[in-house]
């Protein structure tokens, strides 16, 4: 005689094991990020996430508006690279540039042409700070300030120059400009 299984019923139904969940591992450095982001505080962050969009071809990702219209945190991305801000908060000790009378920190953006796009950045607004150039170090390179104040060094690479090339090549421009 053949034994057939008892079909499931409420009450001798299987019961489920659940099995305690397994905490993902999280990465420490999240997916589309680099172990460097910048965060700039800027005194009217949505018009300087207009400005970027237009300046350097910035694509915004994320945007948090505070009370009182403020932005309290964006993200843009440029390239391959993210870069926060939000609007200036005195209450959190957070200042702009034009607050500070400056800023002793600085971007570099690496980009296909470097004359068009700080053609590009002058014509959204930013004040050419170092005219476009070829550098001793391998770059043709440009300086803008932002109409926010952050400066922009925009180059584009275009010699791989050795330690030893570079040194000899920046001891020359040094000697020309005595």
């Amino acid at each position: 005689m053949a034994k057939t299984k008892a079909k499931p019923t409420r009450t001798n139904k299987p019961k489920s094991i659940t099995k305690p969940s397994t905490p993902r591992k999280v990465k420490p450095i999240p997916d589309g990020y680099h172990t460097v982001t910048p965060y700039l505080i800027v005194k009217g962050a949505a018009a300087a996430l207009e400005f970027y969009k237009k300046a350097f071809g910035a694509t915004q990702t994320v945007r948090m508006d505070a009370p009182g219209g403020k932005v309290g945190h964006a993200e843009i991305r440029i390239g391959d690279s993210v870069i926060m801000m939000a609007d200036e908060s005195v209450e959190m000790d957070a200042r702009s540039p034009q607050s500070l009378g400056g800023s002793p920190v600085s971007i570099l953006l690496y980009v296909e042409d470097v004359d068009a796009r700080v053609k590009q950045a002058v014509s959204a607004g930013a004040t050419i700070r170092g005219a476009v150039e070829d550098k001793f170090y391998g770059d043709r390179m440009g300086s803008v300030v932002d109409p926010f104040g952050h400066v922009w060094h925009i180059g584009t690479h275009k010699e791989d120059v050795s330690p030893q090339e570079m040194r000899k090549r920046m001891e020359a421009m040094c000697k020309e400009k005595q």
